[in-house]
């Protein structure tokens, strides 16, 4: 969609160079994503260094006797630490000159006076799944903190765009711990995220006009040049994959668009992409034009 509305803008602006934006939007998106890994495997790290400082008082208190580093000695978060391929793809993005060592201090400080860390550290038993959960806590806690946030729009203009993506793709992980070794996928960008964007970016700008013939008629009063940009770009994108993406079903392709127009669009958005997708997708169902693969895809 960003790659489109700058096309939109800048009519100089080829499919080969539209391109390269799109993978270079990828590769920032995956970078934001090992910034949060990088700082969500720190500040359990920090939990060594608060061991070690509670550990060489000369009077300790009954907390200081019971402290356990194990926000860092589990099991889930070593599959992180130790994870060959997440750990290059760290040293590639060079995080440890990136990421501010003061950042992870403070996060680790917050996170330490909530109930859950609290909570986890006074458990002697403590399972997979509460690590787990607690690492999602965590995450909630990095998420709302002021510094964190200024961190990731001072590097990135696009943070805000990308920050529902990210946000997924970092609890998809928490989720899959502990990562065995072997597992690689998760710590790259998936081939087919990349194709499906190439596919859909290129064959959208290539019957841009064919596109907006199928539904400038259910227009009717409407001037398709009055509508918001966003709005045609996002009823072209959607048609397109009704026509061409066999996978995807129909309704999950107007239910996302629908979404889409809601954070990015208008106010009146959101009723008015769900009304003339809704009508374009009857009317190429029942032309036979919409043909899906697999049970229920129609639908």
């Amino acid at each position: 969609m960003q790659t489109l509305f700058a096309k939109n803008r800048d009519s100089e602006l080829s499919l080969t160079m539209a391109m390269r934006s799109f993978e270079k939007s990828l590769d920032t998106s995956f970078t934001q994503y090992l910034i949060h890994m990088y700082v969500l495997l720190g500040v359990c790290k920090y939990a060594v260094k608060d061991a070690d400082r509670r550990s060489s008082k000369h009077i300790k208190t009954e907390a200081d006797k019971k402290f356990s580093d194990k926000l860092f000695s589990n099991s889930c978060v070593q599959s992180i630490n130790n994870h060959e391929q997440l750990n290059k793809q760290f040293k590639n993005a060079l995080m440890e000159a990136k990421v501010d060592k003061d950042v992870i201090r403070k996060l680790y400080k917050d996170f330490a006076a909530t109930d859950a860390y609290q909570k986890y550290l006074s458990d002697d038993n403590t399972s997979e799944s509460d690590n787990i959960e607690l690492l999602h806590e965590l995450y909630r806690v990095m998420r709302k903190n002021e510094l964190f946030n200024e961190m990731m729009e001072d590097f990135y203009a696009t943070w805000q765009d990308d920050k529902s993506l990210v946000i997924g793709a970092v609890k998809k992980s928490l989720k899959a711990l502990p990562i065995p070794k072997e597992h690689l996928s998760l710590f790259t960008v998936p081939e087919e995220t990349t194709d499906f964007g190439i596919k859909l970016l290129n064959r959208t700008m290539q019957d841009d006009a064919d596109l907006l013939k199928i539904f400038e008629p259910i227009l009717q009063n409407w001037d398709s040049e009055r509508l918001a940009i966003l709005d045609m770009i996002l009823l072209k994108m959607a048609i397109c994959e009704f026509l061409h993406f066999k996978t995807i079903p129909t309704k999950v392709t107007l239910n996302e668009y629908v979404e889409i127009a809601k954070t990015y669009s208008t106010s009146k958005s959101k009723d008015f992409i769900n009304g003339i997708l809704d009508k374009v997708m009857r009317q190429l169902s029942d032309s036979g034009k919409i043909v899906k693969k697999g049970r229920g895809l129609v639908d």
